[in-house]
């Protein structure tokens, strides 16, 4: 009995936190832009109206802006100065890889920022696991 006790509070702790997690994030499913769909954009050079930033460690994506992680306020910053001479309409790709969304401190601060400059095109990419899995693995185009 105590078992199945334990188990169930588990569960719900976790489900718990799960959604905590799901009303912190403020983009939405529409807003998740697949690694495929943007690696068969770049391989096609279907890109000009795409703008490709990296607010993780490194702009390992072909084709990207390094803004450095934007957990770092400084970063935050030279993001805010990068996004100002970029028009609103534009669609913008944010990613960062460096490990599951669930844990990336990097994503979430830099999409809000796209919302609060009134960024109307914002995307994520939806790197679920990390970057090395879910891009550098299907050998999609990288920076050389």
């Amino acid at each position: 009995m105590k078992y199945l006790f334990m188990m169930a509070f588990l569960v719900c702790s976790m489900f718990s936190q799960f959604s905590a997690q799901q009303k912190q994030d403020p983009w939405n499913e529409s807003q998740l832009m697949d690694p495929a769909l943007l690696a068969a954009r770049i391989t096609e050079n279907k890109t000009k109206d795409v703008v490709i930033i990296s607010v993780g460690p490194e702009a390992i994506i072909k084709g990207s802006v390094d803004i450095g992680p934007t957990h770092e306020p400084e970063n935050l910053e030279k993001l805010r100065n990068y996004l100002k001479n970029i028009p609103k309409g534009k669609e913008v790709v944010i990613y960062c890889g460096c490990c599951p969304f669930v844990k990336c401190p990097n994503i979430r601060p830099a999409f809000k920022l796209l919302q609060e400059m009134g960024f109307k095109n914002a995307k994520l990419l939806n790197l679920p696991k990390n970057i090395k899995a879910d891009w550098l693995d299907k050998d999609y185009p990288t920076n050389d």
